[in-house]
């Protein structure tokens, strides 16, 4: 993918034949939409399916998803800053 593209560029997803391109997991849960104004948002979902994580092609985000603890070699922990 070349920078600046977005998903459906790159696939060539024809918008008018096929309409908005869409991405589930197994759960049924939107990953992934885009819509033929090249407006995209991805979302992400913890375990139990509720929504952790939102961003569009606009620059929002909603991010609530667990900080993630790293421990180092000298056995101190650090939570990684977004």
């Amino acid at each position: 993918m070349k920078d600046g593209q977005t998903l459906g560029q790159w696939l060539n997803w024809d918008f008018e034949a096929n309409g908005c391109l869409e991405i589930r997991d197994k759960n049924s849960n939107q990953l992934y939409i885009e819509f033929p104004t090249a407006f995209w948002v991805k979302y992400e979902y913890d375990s139990q399916g509720n929504q952790i994580y939102y961003k569009n092609s606009d620059g929002q985000i909603e991010d609530n998803r667990i900080p993630e603890i790293i421990e180092h070699t000298n056995g101190h922990k650090y939570q990684l800053i977004k």
